[in-house]
């Protein structure tokens, strides 16, 4: 190697770098290699041409020159930036390649597992590579080279083609217009090629490529058109959110069923295949959706031998008949909701007309109606009415009296389908009929030109058997059947519980309705898996929980599906499935939890560090003496979905959650932007986003512990904010400072409300010590007592110990240490402690001194107890970890442990 004041270091690059060929933009980690070595210039950020012949020596001793040096930014895909210095110019290497010798020196960190190359610095995450051809190769996004921009820049100098230049000139407009204009002499004559393509061009200008006209089928059942509608916003009379339509594509007729939810879709046309395959004596041979993951079922179309087509991705004109299909439905439903002045509530039962009418028109394909096409009879419409006019219903002869109104009023709101009958809602409700009921009759007076503009319906009772309930509410190729009711019509209505339970009213005399207190014995455990979610009776609540989770998820954006790095490996997750109890042992909601598989993440390698957000109890219990001291108002919020805010810095790859993997991306991945239930780190991004939005916004830090913000101005007016993992308490000078705060918060994260804080306690029966002073404790040697309840036992009073009771610390810590093989006499004191509780609920306490030693093993135990405004603000009782000679001795032990808290809480 030549002598260079550059180069006297750089004599490590690989000879394979010359010799093997590769990708001529990535970049390789060489741990033999002394020095960064770049092969192209357009990677330098500022470059120093060097010309004194120094060249690079590889391994089998042929050198390189070496023309320059300079600094190379390298972007990981995990969007951090290393900065390369003193970065070789070598274009005579084959590859690019990072010196791993100058990376230590530089403080990084690497390491190397499995395939997966890891880079961090200082406990942060830079990025990572992989092993390829046996070497180590990063994972950085790469600069675009502006190929025209050269060429053009090039062409100045070299001859550059009169046409190209031209078309350059003139704002790339097409070459045919460049021909004309030559021809008319407005720009110079010259030779052109007939193909010429301009690259920029094709790039900025590319359309679509038409469709072709698809072949009509001619039989039915050949092809069916299926999609989905969303009116999500607006739940309808029997609480459904969506419609799936399903339309014969030889004769245009549709069918529609009314959804709850959107994986009710597949069961909706095995019902549909089911019934009209019976009918028509014929086979559907294809279903044709676009990609939504609600049809997703190919072990049953390979079972039935049904072809799925699905449309290619943002392709909605592949399925055309029924987006078209869809878009006419909601228009004519919105000009028939409009024209009646019914509320959007009612977009069920105009949805259900619409397709009744639509069916029985004709349209520019076809000089027949769908109907006849597939019904093969011409329609009768000289029965049809203007849908949401005012009706007078007759009633049916066991309803009737002898004297007195025969009819009852009445909206009409459809037409049913296997027989010669209309569909009524009920407005007014009498001895015969309840009111929000829907009837159906043949027997009625229309006033078609008489509206009744009535707000959202309440829930619907409708008078009928379930099964014929069901058919109504939930299918349409027109309406169904449903016959009158045999028992009570006294009006009943249903007690509301909330959005997420709903309790059905059980139909029946008072001997056949079971008490509602032995359905507590029916309830089945929370499922364990997703698979037997959707097995069990609750499927609904499940899948409605599981969607709410999942909403939650694709709004915050918490991943994007990607193919799999080469050497990484994809954790797993799972569906976390729980049933929240009200006190009275009811149900108070349905919750599901997407949580990721973090007991798989290695540190160093998918994790740094890991804490939580968590104030002492202590600062609690200091921040509500202040409050009463200086009469503060004090408020609580909870943040929703905590975790999923959390920006990561690592990069982590994730399997698609079971029931939601995309169709046709089943090989990819979720890579995570943000922070998910599980992962170790979760709860300190989540601390480290709500720390930058806090600070951000002038609140201060306390230096003692990191949970708690403020924020006062000169005049002293202003906030404190405690923060305990997801939940928070904040502290204001008046209401006014309060609900800044809260507008602020809740503007930044998805926020619930708690009002104002509230504080209870457990009942339980009196005595007037927690202890008994001459019961002598020692380790059980007989017949153990349940040591799962005794621990449960000490785990409630630890609680209430460091939380609002001091007075109970010396008992509660002397009966936990007898948790592991407690006996009859251990229960029994802490029995006592409990019945202390209940009678020293309005006591104060009195603080004494405590003897030197009163322990079997000759141990003394420090005590010590702070007041704030009157009351206890911080407490312990412990026992001292060495053997002392005296008092005085074990006092100096208690205040070296007391000074320590004092000090941190004088901060």
């Amino acid at each position: 190697m030549q002598n260079s004041k550059y180069i006297q270091n750089y004599i490590s690059v690989i000879s394979e770098a010359l010799y093997v060929q590769d990708d001529n933009v990535a970049w390789w980690v060489d741990s033999g290699a002394t020095s960064h070595v770049c092969k192209d210039l357009y990677w330098f950020k500022d470059f120093q041409p060097i010309n004194d012949g120094s060249v690079v020596k590889m391994g089998n001793v042929a050198t390189e020159p070496i023309k320059g040096i300079g600094s190379v930014l390298l972007t990981f895909t995990s969007g951090k930036c290393l900065c390369l210095n003193n970065v070789l110019y070598v274009p005579g290497i084959r590859k690019n390649l990072v010196s791993e010798i100058v990376l230590n020196n530089c403080g990084y960190k690497q390491v190397l597992e499995s395939d997966k190359y890891i880079l961090s610095r200082h406990g942060s995450f830079m990025g990572f590579g992989y092993i390829c051809n046996g070497m180590i190769r990063l994972n950085i996004n790469y600069p675009s080279i502006d190929n025209s921009v050269c060429m053009v820049s090039s062409s100045t100098s070299n001859n550059f083609h009169k046409s190209e230049l031209w078309h350059a000139r003139i704002g790339h407009i097409h070459y045919k217009r460049i021909k004309e204009m030559s021809k008319m002499s407005l720009i110079p004559a010259f030779d052109m090629q007939n193909n010429e393509k301009c690259k920029t061009c094709m790039l900025t200008k590319i359309t679509r490529q038409p469709f072709k006209d698809v072949v009509r089928e001619s039989k039915v059942l050949d092809l069916i058109h299926s999609d989905l509608c969303d009116f999500h916003a607006t739940p309808s009379l029997g609480n459904k959110k969506y419609v799936v339509t399903f339309i014969d594509d030889a004769s245009r007729y549709c069918y529609i069923y009314l959804l709850h939810s959107k994986d009710e879709a597949i069961d909706k046309f095995k019902i549909y295949k089911q019934q009209f395959e019976l009918h028509k004596n014929e086979l559907i041979k294809v279903l044709r959706t676009d990609r939504g993951g609600e049809y997703y079922d190919p072990l049953y179309f390979e079972s039935t031998g049904i072809i799925h087509q699905t449309t290619t991705p943002y392709t909605p004109q592949q399925n055309g008949v029924a987006e078209r299909k869809n878009r006419t439905l909601k228009e004519m439903v919105n000009s028939m909701l409009s024209y009646s002045g019914l509320s959007e509530g009612f977009w069920s039962e105009a949805m259900l007309t619409a397709c009744y009418i639509l069916n029985r028109t004709p349209n520019k394909r076809s000089k027949n109606t769908p109907y006849e096409l597939w019904c093969k009879k011409v329609p009768n419409l000289s029965y049809l009415k203007v849908w949401g006019c005012r009706a007078v219903v007759r009633l049916t002869e066991p309803k009737r009296k002898t004297l007195g109104e025969r009819g009852i009023d009445c909206i009409f709101i459809g037409y049913a389908e296997h027989s010669e009958a209309y569909r009524f809602y009920v407005l007014e409700s009498n001895d015969s009929v309840s009111v929000n009921t829907v009837i159906e009759s043949r027997d009625a007076i229309f006033d078609e030109e008489r509206f009744t503009s009535i707000p959202r319906p309440r829930d619907v009772i409708h008078q009928s058997s379930s099964k014929s309930a069901t058919q109504a509410e939930d299918v349409f190729g027109g309406a169904s059947s449903v016959p009158e009711p045999r028992k009570s019509t006294r009006a009943r209505k249903a007690k509301s519980f909330g959005s997420d339970f709903q309790l059905y009213l059980v139909e029946g005399t008072r001997n056949e309705t079971i008490s509602q207190h032995q359905y507590c014995f029916n309830i089945e455990e929370d499922p364990k898996t997703f698979s037997e979610a959707m097995a069990s009776r609750d499927v609904h609540f499940w899948k409605e929980a599981i969607h709410d989770e999942i909403d939650s998820i694709m709004h915050n954006n918490t991943w994007v599906l990607v193919d799999l790095p080469p050497g990484c490996k994809a954790l797993g997750c799972k569906w976390i499935l729980k049933r929240k109890m009200k006190v009275d042992g009811t149900i108070d909601k349905y919750k599901a939890r997407l949580v990721i598989q973090g007991f798989r993440q290695k540190e160093g390698i998918d994790f740094f560090d890991t804490y939580a957000p968590v104030a002492r109890i202590s600062t609690i219990i200091l921040l509500l003496a202040l409050a009463a001291i200086h009469n503060l108002v004090i408020h609580q919020m909870d943040v929703k979905t905590a975790f999923l805010n959390g920006d990561l810095d690592e990069e982590i790859y994730m399997k698609q959650p079971e029931g939601f993997v995309m169709p046709g991306n089943e090989h990819k991945v979720c890579k995570l932007k943000k922070s998910l239930y599980g992962l170790k780190q979760a709860p300190k991004q989540w601390h480290q986003k709500f720390d930058d939005v806090v600070l951000s916004n002038g609140f201060a830090l306390n230096q003692a512990d990191k949970c708690v913000y403020s924020k006062f101005d000169t005049s002293g007016k202003g906030v404190m904010i405690c923060l305990y993992v997801d939940d928070m308490l904040i502290f204001g000078t008046d209401l006014e400072e309060v609900d800044k705060t809260k507008k602020f918060l809740s503007s930044s994260f998805d926020m619930k409300d708690m009002g104002e804080a509230e504080f209870n306690f457990e009942n339980c029966s009196p005595v007037s010590t927690p202890i008994d002073p001459s019961l002598k404790l020692l380790p059980n040697k007989g017949s153990p007592v349940s040591q799962l309840e005794y621990s449960r036992a000490i785990g409630c009073l630890m609680y209430a110990m460091i939380s609002t009771r001091p007075g109970i610390t010396y008992a509660v810590g002397r009966l936990s240490r007898y948790t592991s093989n407690p006996s009859s006499h251990h229960w029994q004191a802490v029995s006592r402690v409990f019945k202390y509780l209940k009678g020293a609920m309005n006591y104060g306490l009195t603080y004494s001194g405590y003897p030197y030693v009163l322990e079997e093993d000759h141990s003394s135990t420090s005590g010590w107890v702070f007041l704030l405004g009157g009351g206890a603000i911080s407490w312990a009782s412990k026992k001292q970890t060495c053997i002392t000679n005296s008092t005085m001795e074990s006092e100096f032990v208690a205040l070296s442990t007391v000074g320590k808290e004092a000090e941190w809480l004088r901060n």
